[in-house]
């Protein structure tokens, strides 16, 4: 039998048919899966005496030596295979004879792709997560040793206070947590095993679920066979979480591309993480960090492509859900790699200090003076006025805060005495930041050590 649902049929199969509904070119990603998800079938089916001990070690045995055959690339595709399920087992069959006939009993490639995709899924999440802890502690390590470095925080692109370099490392440490935290929740619901509902009504043998879920690894058994089959949501919800941590990467990559620009000049990036020009030979390109950023907006169109194909199904299963594998598999691949080369690019990195400090303007401190006047009775409102004026006297008179005489500065306010000149200072406006969540060197050290426990 060429095809194994042929036996309906009367006239030949067109070859174009096969070759348009083949998933088999995004399948094989899936084949070590497929045939741990069936050695764990034919268990199953051996111990509930579906089929005999003999026809199930036939059918290990020969698991086992495809599972070899694709490790080592010498398994050969037929042109009829149409995915990765009917390759496996029309090479089985060719092994095991008879019994490779007895291992789809009880199941259907409709909860069998499910399984597959869930055992990746599996994997691909857990390599993330730890992936995810890894770049963290790279972030941490860079903050602990750039604990001194005071630079300028920003909004809106225009400079706004001055903050530790190490507050801003471990704002994204921040995120990144929060990313982990939605990727271990979205495997959660990951891992429920799907197989034994067979195309999407159940099965009238005597399979045991339970013990197949304990076989696979997984926590749970599913619990309606429709909605088993039919459902998307945990792969999109995988995707999703991703996506959120690839928006993560995609900003810190957008500031470190700034900060690389000959204008900033905030960081040296490693030569071996960059790329040049074909024509202009001085260039030192951030191909890495705009390639992640780029790929940032892949996987929303990815995404947004996997919520378009689930919209208008009916229940339960239907063909438009191969699709789901081209826009799912990209997504991972991408957010594992992106992960991997951005932890050795900012280990790599070197945070130019010199250049940050001198580049912050002492306009910066003007929330600083607003605070000092707060402190010395004045409402607030009034006391933003009042160094937005002193601002704007600066600009007119091209001067700093630290060239006004006590003159200029008692014109301002009498509230302002002597030690505005002392106060105003781009290191005791970080010391003194230390509301919980500030940049206060004494709270970020703390932080430091706190995720130097958390990430041990």
């Amino acid at each position: 039998m060429k095809y194994m649902w042929e036996g309906r049929f009367k006239e030949t199969i067109e070859g174009d048919v096969i070759k348009f509904t083949s998933s088999l070119d995004i399948d094989k990603k899936l084949a070590l899966y497929d045939i741990y998800g069936s050695i764990g079938h034919a268990k199953m089916l051996v111990k509930c005496k579906i089929i005999s001990s003999k026809d199930g070690d036939a059918i290990l045995s020969g698991l086992k030596k495809i599972k070899k055959e694709i490790e080592e690339g010498k398994f050969k595709f037929k042109p009829s295979d149409e995915d990765i399920h009917t390759a496996i087992e029309r090479r089985l069959i060719e092994i095991a004879g008879n019994s490779g006939e007895r291992l789809h009993t009880a199941r259907s490639r409709n909860d069998q792709i499910v399984l597959d995709e869930r055992l990746y899924l599996k994997d691909v999440i857990t390599q993330i997560i730890t992936l995810t802890s890894d770049f963290q502690r790279v972030l941490v390590a860079k903050a602990e040793k750039n604990i001194s470095v005071i630079m300028s925080a920003y909004t809106h692109l225009q400079q706004s206070q001055p903050v530790l370099l190490s507050h801003y490392l471990l704002s994204f440490v921040d995120m990144f947590e929060r990313d982990k935290s939605r990727v271990k929740e979205a495997y959660k619901r990951i891992d429920i095993l799907p197989s034994g509902v067979c195309a999407c009504c159940g099965s009238s043998l005597p399979i045991d679920r339970d013990f197949l879920a304990k076989t696979l690894g997984f926590s749970e058994v599913s619990r309606n066979s429709l909605d088993t089959v039919a459902s998307r949501d945990f792969l999109i919800e995988s995707i999703f979480v991703c996506v959120m941590l690839m928006l993560n990467l995609s900003r810190l990559s957008e500031d470190f591309i700034l900060w690389s620009t000959h204008e900033f000049g905030f960081v040296e990036l490693p030569e071996r993480y960059c790329t040049g020009s074909s024509i202009m030979p001085q260039k030192k390109n951030p191909d890495i960090l705009e390639l992640i950023r780029g790929k940032s907006a892949t996987a929303i169109g990815q995404l947004t492509g996997l919520m378009a194909l689930m919209k208008g199904l009916p229940l339960s299963y239907n063909r438009d859900m191969q699709e789901d594998k081209y826009l799912a598999f990209g997504v991972f691949e991408d957010t594992v790699m992106s992960l991997d080369i951005l932890s050795k690019l900012v280990s790599g990195m070197v945070f130019k200090k010199t250049a940050m400090i001198e580049n912050i303007s002492q306009f910066t401190l003007a929330t600083d003076m607003a605070e000092y006047l707060v402190k010395k009775g004045v409402p607030f409102r009034q006391a933003h006025k009042i160094c937005g004026a002193a601002v704007q006297y600066c600009l007119e008179k091209d001067k700093k805060f630290s060239d006004l005489t006590m003159k200029e500065w008692k014109d301002f306010s009498p509230k302002i005495t002597d030690d505005i000149k002392t106060l105003l200072t781009f290191d005791n406006s970080v010391k003194g930041k230390k509301s919980y969540g500030g940049t206060a060197p004494e709270l970020v050290r703390k932080e430091i050590n706190k995720w130097k426990t958390t990430l041990k």
